[in-house]
């Protein structure tokens, strides 16, 4: 799991940041964009959104990688991080209740209702520094214990600067950010996958039958509210 999440995580991430870049970064562009887009901005907003929540087993085997040498950095690099992965999720909901104000009332009345509604308080703004600070500390955390090499060790840093809250686009810096957590997970996600005990084929087989019929199971029982 910890090898497909450092894959999969920050390719998924990637390619919704690069679908919706030619958009503005602010909320009225996203939501306009929206009105006029809706597929393909469903589309990159629900890839970004799956490599955040995809990332946390990844970021369980990386700490679990430098706890072996530095504790308290796994510790509080893992821990933060994730938490920021769960405020990520968090602003997906509200991205998505957005998106579905466009749909309903229009651009218009959508941007006007989420100008007005932008700065209430939710606890997870708390989290801000989480999602900020978790990947710097595991960025020191894997140089310090020889996980990563320095120019690997940079490019996860790199996440840190990411931009974050409700209905933020792509910029310049998002694209880096998301290319530095390719650079830096995604070989090691692979050398995981590579380096772990090989399934038998049939093992390997059987999980991907169960893997479909329960992601289908589970997407019908979703849909049914």
């Amino acid at each position: 799991m910890g090898g497909a999440s450092l894959v999969l995580g920050p390719l998924l991430l990637l390619t919704g940041m690069l679908l919706r870049l030619r958009f503005d970064f602010f909320f009225p562009a996203q939501l306009s964009a929206y009105g006029h887009h809706p597929d393909l901005m469903t589309a990159a907003y629900s890839f970004v959104s799956a490599g955040w929540v995809l990332l946390w087993p990844g970021v369980g085997l990386l700490a679990a990688r430098i706890g072996e040498r530095f504790r308290e950095l796994a510790l509080w690099g893992g821990a933060l991080t994730v938490l920021g992965l769960f405020a990520r999720a968090f602003h997906a909901g509200v991205d998505h209740l957005a998106f579905q104000l466009v749909a309903v009332q229009g651009a218009a009345s959508a941007t006007r209702t989420v100008s007005e509604t932008y700065d209430a308080f939710h606890i997870f703004s708390t989290l801000n520094a989480a999602i900020m600070g978790g990947w710097l500390l595991l960025a020191i955390g894997a140089y310090r214990s020889r996980v990563l090499g320095p120019l690997r060790a940079a490019a996860l840093a790199l996440a840190s600067a990411m931009p974050l809250g409700v209905l933020k686009g792509t910029a310049p810096l998002s694209v880096a950010a998301a290319a530095g957590l390719c650079v830096a997970l995604v070989p090691l996600g692979v050398a995981a996958l590579c380096n772990g005990r090989t399934p038998r084929a049939a093992t390997v087989a059987g999980r991907l039958l169960l893997l479909v019929a329960v992601g289908i199971a589970m997407f019908l029982f979703g849909q049914a509210g």
